[in-house]
């Protein structure tokens, strides 16, 4: 299985960015791991809430195979312990899925159509995070699920 993280907009903070490489790589030991950004859409200011979704759905969809199943990361999502997350992941692999994608969207959430298309939402907690720090978080779970299934000692109980 393969997973891809798309998001929205780049990372500008340098010290994010330098983890979330450190992570990637980390995972890279584990399985095949892409971490794909979206372009800010130009111009917002003249663009509603709903259109900016929209525009950004466009986006989102355009990357996706009819063969992915795609995740979304929202606030109204399923959440995991790490150990249930990785048991979820486990249970991804079993499933034969080729590409499993997740997706951080931009500042509005999600259009109608993407969340029609998704399979499912995670949410990594009640509180609301920086979309540039759900990355990292997002990237070191899963780094974290696969330790936990290979029975390594990063994880502790």
């Amino acid at each position: 299985m393969n997973i891809k993280l798309l998001t929205i907009g780049k990372t500008d903070n340098k010290s994010l960015q330098t983890l979330i490489e450190d992570y990637t790589k980390r995972l890279s030991f584990y399985i095949k791991f892409d971490l794909e950004i979206i372009s800010d859409i130009k111009n917002v200011k003249n663009l509603s809430e709903s259109q900016q979704k929209q525009k950004e759905g466009e986006l989102i969809l355009s990357k996706i195979s009819a063969t992915d199943q795609l995740i979304l990361l929202d606030e109204k999502g399923k959440t995991f312990s790490s150990v249930a997350f990785a048991d979820e992941l486990q249970k991804k692999m079993n499933s034969g899925i080729k590409t499993l994608v997740f997706v951080i969207g931009g500042p509005y959430g999600f259009s109608d159509e993407v969340y029609k298309k998704a399979s499912g939402k995670i949410s990594l907690s009640l509180m609301t995070f920086s979309h540039q720090m759900v990355r990292l978080f997002f990237i070191e779970q899963l780094y974290r699920g696969f330790t936990i299934l290979r029975n390594e000692p990063y994880h502790h109980q």
